[in-house]
């Protein structure tokens, strides 16, 4: 398919209104699992909050790989309108039921049908300049980042005015909406199957493992600090509510930002010299996550907190990016289906590794575990580059070399 701005556009506003429903509900599934449980079941309310997220976050793990390559096969445009409404179906769902155990189950039906990010991003690289793939994917990475900013706000307030089913049911509306909108989308191409004689194309396996290990890597990290984000803030920092939020909502704000411009300057470079400027990028987050340690008052915080966000925009969406370089058109579905996964491990990982870490080293010392784990994930790279043959870009690729 041609380059095709508007598509492109129409394609970030699907994104940044869809992932705004989806995290509508997401601080909330706990709140309303206690509530169906009742006091009878209040044994169950942890096992299940637990499940709630971690049910769906195994599910994508596993199918979204699957979806990518019949994404491949058909065009990603249909898995688009497939994940849409999928979405709408099980908030749906969620809105009406009232067992507890059959919510969490929809919830992991939820993740296994949906797979909208990454059809979303192999849709955008089919209609993208392959010149631009870094920039495209970093502004998909700043449209997510902004909804999960403005969902939960409005989730919450939702949830003060009707309570959980008219916030689900708010999050059917926007997601049937969105594959309304998604019909709108040129089609792009199915690609072809390879002739009955023709050598199959091979993916470079020893890259993209290497990256999937990034990937996996740096999204721990990122995900150590939620077991304990909001309790360090309230009675460490003994900030208040209102900061709590502000504060976490700094980082993603910044990521917004400056994730489509760490995007051009990517696209500008070979994918060596890329996954050697993201190295950089994991120490300078270890040393700004050790300012955040070392922060005794809000203000330092909320500045390392801007500062760490900048750092975000040039990690998981150019780690996209060097998947897209440097796999074929014809498996780029189920690549990035794969890099969506190792994220999902990545951060299931991170959140265990920080409810654990915060029980073993304490509350006051938790964002320690964070620096620490930033400057594994940065050796890790320097592994990958080490010992992993960086494969040339993709033919369609035009990069300009860099000294």
């Amino acid at each position: 398919m041609l380059a095709d701005g508007r598509a492109l556009r129409l394609l970030i506003v699907i994104q940044f209104v869809s992932m705004g429903a989806m995290e509508m509900s997401g601080p909330f599934w706990p709140l309303q699992i206690q509530h169906l449980l009742g006091p009878e079941g209040a044994g169950y309310t942890a096992m299940l909050s637990a499940l709630v997220y971690a049910g769906p976050m195994l599910a994508a793990m596993l199918l979204t790989p699957v979806w990518g390559r019949l994404g491949d096969r058909t065009g990603h445009k249909p898995m688009i309108i497939r994940a849409l409404l999928a979405l709408a179906l099980c908030q749906g769902l969620a809105a009406i039921t009232n067992d507890p155990w059959l919510l969490v189950a929809i919830r992991v039906m939820q993740g296994a049908l949906a797979g909208f990010l990454a059809a979303a991003q192999a849709y955008a690289l089919a209609c993208c300049d392959s010149s631009r793939r870094g920039h495209t994917l970093a502004r998909l990475q700043s449209a997510t980042a902004v909804g999960s900013l403005i969902g939960p706000v409005l989730g919450g307030w939702l949830m003060d005015i009707s309570g959980f089913a008219l916030l689900c049911y708010g999050a059917t509306a926007i997601c049937l909406l969105c594959a309304l909108g998604s019909f709108f989308l040129p089609a792009d191409r199915a690609r072809a199957s390879p002739k009955k004689n023709a050598a199959p194309v091979a993916l470079p396996k020893g890259w993209l493992n290497a990256i999937l290990l990034v990937i996996v890597l740096i999204q721990a990290a990122k995900m150590i600090p939620q077991p304990f984000y909001a309790l360090y803030v309230a009675n460490i920092l003994h900030a208040p509510g209102w900061l709590i939020g502000a504060t976490y909502a700094a980082s993603a704000a910044t990521l917004a930002i400056s994730a489509p411009l760490w995007g051009r300057l990517f696209d500008r470079w070979q994918p060596a010299y890329t996954l050697r400027v993201i190295e950089g990028v994991a120490w300078l987050c270890a040393l700004t996550l050790a300012a955040t340690a070392l922060a005794n008052e809000w203000l330092g915080f909320l500045a390392s907190r801007l500062v760490w966000g900048i750092w975000q925009g040039a990690l998981l969406p150019v780690a996209y990016a060097l998947i897209a370089n440097t796999v074929c058109a014809s498996q780029q579905g189920f690549a990035l289906g794969l890099g969506n996964s190792a994220a999902k491990a990545g951060a299931l990982l991170g959140t265990v590794l920080g409810g654990v870490g915060m029980g073993v080293i304490g509350l006051a010392h938790s964002f320690w575990l964070v620096a620490l784990t930033y400057a594994l994930a940065a050796l890790g790279i320097r592994w990958v580059r080490a010992f992993t043959v960086t494969p040339a870009p993709t033919p369609l690729s035009t990069h300009a070399n860099q000294n």
